[in-house]
C-alpha cells in the first residue's frame, strides 16, 4: 500500500512578526564580503537585527 511521502504530510505555516514601533518584520538576504547573511529588517523603521525575535 503507497502512502503519502513525509514531505507532502508536513503543513507550512508563516508566523509574522512585529516591531515596537508596529511595523511588520521581513527577512532579507545579504551578500557581504562574499557571504551570504541572513537579517531581519522592518519595514516601517529600517532597523536591522539578526533574527526576527531579537525584535521583542
Amino acid at each position: 500500500m503507497a502512502g503519502a511521502s513525509k514531505n507532502s504530510r508536513t503543513t507550512v505555516s508563516t508566523h509574522k512578526f512585529f516591531c515596537s514601533c508596529g511595523g511588520e518584520v521581513i527577512m532579507k538576504t545579504m551578500c557581504e564580503g562574499g557571504k551570504v547573511k541572513n537579517v531581519a529588517e522592518c519595514t516601517k523603521c529600517k532597523r536591522t537585527e539578526r533574527r526576527p525575535k531579537d525584535f521583542r
